[in-house]
């Protein structure tokens, strides 16, 4: 955990800097664990899997099938958060969808089992970005005093287990669940409530959020009176609404968290 050691006198009282992080293809390597685990799942399947590779984000060959997963995730993970579907439904309409694609037809409960024993591929791919460990480790080591944390739009336990897995829980002082708290990121409130918790223990002297979303993580954070940091791993172009909104809330830009002590240190000192 990254909360201070016991202090006397003023120290003990002065305002220290905190930094609060996105899980899910911020900190935890998700995409990749997703690609890799419908893979398996495709093979116990008998799915085809050999159908003609796509050019990803990063010119990363993803199958169409990868592909078509992926933005399966993307539409019933926000209908999730939109309030559409309950956690376990937007887990069985994925699964309904994209089996359909594959010429098999699956009821309510079939799709269930379908995902759980997808989940357990994409679980057993489950591992941390390189750059993340080595970014905490520069924080700690360049910011006396820095509390680093969690917001995460997700259900706590399996967000928590997650980070049980990856070896992370040790290094956050508060994890903050949408699931928990009823509110999910971009709402402004989800941020400043974990601002509270922090502040409840000690003062704080500057904020910042890390996330891989550039209006979800960064600019809701910014909105929220937190130091963006959109971590742009593949180069995506945003609109202009979005890029307009960044430039004025004053969102920092990194395309790896190689950068972002380099780009957080100056600014939460000073």
């Amino acid at each position: 955990m990254t909360t201070s050691n016991r202090r006397s006198g003023d120290e003990a009282t002065a305002p220290t800097p905190i930094v609060l992080f996105d899980l899910d293809d911020t900190l935890m390597a998700h995409r990749e664990a997703v690609a890799a685990g419908i893979v398996l799942h495709m093979r116990e399947r008998a799915y085809d899997a050999t159908s003609d590779t796509l050019a990803g984000p990063a010119g990363d060959a993803l199958t169409a099938a990868q592909r078509l997963w992926h933005e399966l995730e993307e539409q019933h993970y926000h209908e999730y958060l939109a309030g559409r579907l309950s956690f376990e439904g937007q887990r069985r309409a994925r699964a309904r969808d994209f089996a359909l694609a594959h010429g098999e037809e699956l009821d309510d409960l079939a799709a269930g089992a379908w995902f759980d024993r997808y989940f357990e591929r994409y679980r057993d791919s489950w591992g941390v970005h390189a750059d993340a460990l080595p970014a905490l480790d520069r924080l700690e080591a360049e910011l006396p005093g820095v509390r680093l944390g969690i917001i995460t739009n997700g259900e706590p336990d399996f967000q928590a287990a997650k980070l049980e897995r990856l070896g992370l829980t040790g290094r956050f002082a508060h994890v903050v669940a949408s699931g928990a708290v009823g509110v999910t990121k971009p709402d402004p409130a989800i941020f400043r409530l974990a601002l509270d918790r922090f502040a409840a223990e000690h003062p704080v002297s500057a904020a910042a959020y890390v996330g891989d979303r550039l209006a979800t993580d960064a600019i809701g954070a910014a909105r929220a009176g937190l130091l963006g940091v959109w971590v742009n791993r593949f180069g995506t172009v945003p609109d202009a609404d979005e890029a307009a909104a960044a430039a004025e809330l004053g969102v920092i830009e990194i395309d790896s968290l190689d950068a972002l002590a380099d780009a957080l240190v100056p600014r939460l000192l000073g």
